[in-house]
C-alpha cells in the first residue's frame, strides 16, 4: 500500500473473516519525527519515616528518524455482515464452519443441506457522509420532448444515450438502406462548423469510394478525426452491419456485400492469440499483453484514479487536423489517428491485442491471401457463417496465424518452448484456451488513454450509436 500512493490503508477489525468489510485510511504528507522517550525512576532513601520522599525522574529522549507519510482513518465504519443464521427461537447460530473450506473436502461436503446464506454484493463505495444538493426541475426550451425510455431498462443508465442515428442492417434483412437518416444529416450539418471538418467528409468519402466496407479501426488509422465528430460522420456515409461475415464493419449506402462476391476480401475475422500451458508458455507469458486485466481493477479504496484527457467546446469547434498536415506545429489531436497494426496483420509482427478483428483484405501474408481465395470465380452462395468463402476459412486463417505468432514468441522467448512438442503431420496446432474476453476497438498513442467502455467491441460500437 506504501508503494502505491493511490491506494488506502485497509484495517479489517476479524482478519480471519473473508466477509469482514475494511475501514480505509486516506494517505497525507507530514513531517515530523518519531521519538524514543525514556523515563527513568529512581527512589530516594527515605531517613524519616514520617516524611513522604517524591521519586527522581528523568527523561531521555533520542530521535529516530524522519516520517513524511502518515495514514489517518477519517471514514465512518460501514455494516458488517457475519455468517449466522437465526432459529426459529430467534438464537444466532455461527455457519463459518459450514460456509468456509479450510481444506479440501469430499462430495458430502458440499451435498449438505444448510440455511440460506446470501453476503450482499456490494458495500457502500462511500465512507464519508455527504450533502445532496437536490435540483430544481430543468426548464427546457419549447419543442423539447423527454427521450423514450423503454420500461424493461429503467435501471443502469443515468441519462438517456444521445441518439446518433445510425442505421443497423443483419445479415438476414432483404433490403439494404441507400441514404442515411435525415436526423444524421442534420446531425453532421451541425456538427460540420470548418473546413477541416469538410476536409475529413471528403476523405473518408474517398476511402468509401475505394473499399466500400471498413472497420472503424481502420478508419482511425486513415483518417486524423476526433471520436465524437466520427459518431456523426459514419452514419451520415455508410450503415452497420450486425451480424455475418461483415459484423462490425461500416457498409457503404446502396452496396449490398450479400451480392457481389468479390467483397468476401471485406469479410471479419475474429482472431484471438491463443495460450495456454500445454503449448509451453501461459498468458503471463505472452509479449502481447490484454488490454484489461481483472488484476488492475480499481475498487473504491482506491483514493484516485489516472484522469482521462478530456475535450472542450473550443477543440470540437475547432476540429482535427490530418497527420499528413504539413507545418512545423504537430495538430493536438494527430494522436487520435491509430497505427497500421490496429487493422493489418503482418508476418513477423505480433497484434497489439490478444483479440484483434481483421478484414481478409488487411491480411498482409501471401500465405493467408491463398487461403482467402481458394475458390475465385466458384462462388456460389454466400452464408451467414462463412460469406463467400469456402467452409472453415476461417478455422485455417486462425490456425496459420497463431502458428505464425507461436514461431514469433519462439523467437523471443526460446525457453519456453524448450519442452514442446510438434504434432505427427509437422504442423503445430493450437487450441484456444485463454478465454480472453473480446477488448474494445481503440489503440491510441502512447499519451491517449483508451475508453472505459464495453470489453465487447461490436457491443460497445453499438452502443455509440443507439
Amino acid at each position: 500500500i506504501y508503494a502505491d500512493p493511490a491506494k488506502r490503508l485497509e484495517l479489517y477489525f476479524r482478519p480471519k473473516d473473508p466477509y469482514c468489510h475494511p475501514v480505509c485510511a486516506n494517505r497525507f504528507p507530514t513531517s515530523t519525527m518519531l521519538l524514543r522517550v525514556r523515563r527513568r525512576t529512581k527512589k530516594k532513601q527515605q531517613l524519616d519515616t514520617e516524611e513522604q520522599v517524591q521519586p527522581e525522574v528523568e527523561f531521555e529522549m533520542e530521535i529516530l528518524g524522519i516520517v513524511t507519510t502518515v495514514y489517518k482513518f477519517q471514514g465512518m465504519s460501514d455494516f458488517q455482515y457475519l455468517a449466522m443464521h437465526s432459529g426459529p427461537d430467534g438464537k444466532q447460530t455461527s455457519m463459518y464452519d459450514k460456509v468456509l473450506m479450510l481444506k479440501p473436502e469430499k462430495e458430502e461436503f458440499f451435498n449438505r443441506d444448510l440455511p440460506l446464506y446470501i453476503p450482499p454484493p456490494i458495500f457502500s463505495r462511500l465512507d464519508t457522509p455527504i450533502d445532496y444538493f437536490y435540483r430544481p426541475d430543468i426548464q427546457h426550451r419549447s419543442g423539447y420532448n423527454n427521450p423514450q425510455v423503454s420500461g424493461e431498462n429503467l435501471i443502469g443508465l443515468s441519462r438517456a444515450r444521445r441518439p446518433h442515428n445510425a442505421i443497423f442492417v443483419n445479415f438476414d434483412d432483404e433490403e439494404i438502406p441507400t441514404k442515411p437518416l435525415d436526423a444524421a444529416v442534420q446531425n453532421w450539418k451541425k456538427a460540420c462548423t470548418n473546413p477541416v471538418d469538410k476536409k475529413v467528409e471528403e476523405e473518408l468519402r474517398k476511402l468509401f469510394e475505394v473499399r466500400p466496407v471498413w472497420s472503424r479501426n481502420a478508419v482511425k488509422a486513415n483518417i486524423s478525426v476526433h471520436p465524437e465528430k466520427l459518431k456523426m460522420l459514419l452514419p451520415y456515409l455508410a450503415y452497420y452491419m450486425l451480424t455475418g461475415p461483415w459484423r462490425s464493419l461500416w457498409v457503404r449506402f446502396g452496396y449490398d456485400p450479400r451480392k457481389h462476391p468479390e467483397a468476401k476480401i471485406y469479410q471479419v475475422l475474429d482472431f484471438r492469440i491463443r495460450c495456454g500451458m500445454k503449448y509451453g508458455y501461459a498468458a503471463t507469458d505472452m509479449p502481447v499483453k490484454a488490454k484489461r486485466s481483472t488484476y488492475n481493477y480499481s475498487l473504491p479504496i482506491t483514493l484516485k484514479k489516472q484522469g482521462i484527457h478530456t475535450v472542450s467546446v473550443h477543440d470540437l469547434k475547432q476540429g482535427l487536423g490530418t497527420a499528413g498536415t504539413s507545418g512545423a506545429k504537430k495538430s493536438p489531436f494527430s494522436r487520435y489517428k491509430l497505427k497500421e497494426s490496429i487493422y493489418i496483420f503482418r508476418e513477423g509482427a505480433l497484434p497489439p491485442y490478444r483479440q484483434m478483428f481483421y478484414q481478409l483484405c488487411d491480411l498482409n501474408v501471401e500465405s493467408l491471401q491463398k487461403i482467402v481465395h481458394r475458390n475465385d470465380g466458384t462462388e456460389s452462395e454466400c452464408t451467414e457463417r462463412d460469406g463467400w468463402c469456402l467452409a472453415k476459412t476461417s478455422d485455417d486463417l486462425r490456425d496459420s496465424m497463431s502458428l505464425m505468432i507461436k514461431q514469433i514468441i519462439r523467437s523471443t522467448r526460446p525457453a519456453l518452448f524448450s519442452n514442446t512438442t510438434s504434432s505427427e503431420d509437422g504442423k503445430e496446432q493450437l487450441a484456444y484456451e485463454s478465454g480472453e474476453d473480446e477488448d474494445d476497438e481503440e489503440e491510441e498513442e502512447e499519451d491517449f488513454k483508451p475508453s472505459d467502455g464495453s470489453e465487447n467491441e461490436m457491443e460497445t460500437e453499438i452502443l455509440d450509436y443507439v
